[in-house]
């Protein structure tokens, strides 16, 4: 089976969140399986929509299609009925920078307002992930890829109930850590050389944080994802949302 064609397991979790069902009003979708998969092949492969292969149908009509979707929060509504509960026990956050290609460049409103920004590595977007004690994502936000990781790791975790957070020290921050102690969370956060009155940490419980690692080298598996081709945050986020859905359910 080709790697890039949904199990029927997932399809059959993935169905009832579509737009265009034969059970909705309006004109009915004439293959959803079929355009998930397509969305699915241009993740994978990171190649821009008019080359999409005509087995998937016309590439115009498929992108107007993720188009509407996107704008639905459909993705989104995807990446939840594949994902299982969160094993919460332990949490952990971390971020990646992407290289935005040119072609994700010169959206309206310019690169601020789109999480790009310009760093070492020229133009960039920055995933923040937050994930469960498996490696499995629970929750991500888009950044220009020269701010600060620690910016956005409060509206990462608000709302949301851990017994403790696993990062490295680039999230040894006093607010990020007075945060935790007010939860009454764990503090499994490497500390800086120059902190005064390091705290000790559990280092066997610090080794869990390859699994985060794991879970963005999965998702850099899909090429569109691993360099952002898309120009609007909504888009980049509804490819993340289905590659993520992908590997959550495996």
């Amino acid at each position: 089976m080709d790697r890039d064609i949904l199990t029927d397991g997932q399809w059959g979790r993935i169905e009832p969140h579509c737009l265009g069902k034969r059970t909705d009003p309006g004109r009915s979708g004439k293959d959803n399986r079929l355009f998930v998969e397509a969305v699915l092949w241009i993740a994978r492969t990171g190649s821009p929509w008019r080359d999409l292969p005509e087995r998937f149908g016309n590439w115009s009509t498929a992108f107007r299609r993720f188009r509407d979707w996107r704008e639905a929060d459909v993705f989104k509504r995807i990446f939840d009925a594949l994902s299982d509960e969160p094993d919460l026990e332990y949490a952990m956050v971390d971020a990646t920078i992407i290289k935005v290609h040119r072609h994700g460049q010169g959206a309206k409103g310019g690169p601020q307002s789109q999480a790009i920004g310009r760093s070492k590595g020229g133009m960039t977007t920055k995933i923040l992930a937050l994930t469960d004690a498996l490696g499995n994502l629970v929750r991500f936000h888009l950044m220009p890829g020269h701010r600060f990781d620690t910016v956005g790791v409060p509206p990462l975790i608000d709302g949301i109930a851990f017994d403790g957070l696993i990062a490295n020290k680039a999230f040894d921050s006093n607010a990020i850590i007075a945060d935790l102690d007010e939860r009454g969370a764990a503090v499994i956060i490497s500390q800086h050389p120059r902190r005064i009155g390091a705290r000790k940490i559990d280092a066997a419980i610090y080794t869990w944080r390859h699994l985060i690692e794991n879970f963005f080298c999965r998702l850099k598996e899909f090429k569109r994802i691993a360099t952002r081709a898309c120009k609007t945050d909504r888009s980049f986020e509804a490819m993340i949302y289905l590659a993520a859905a992908l590997i959550n359910s495996r």
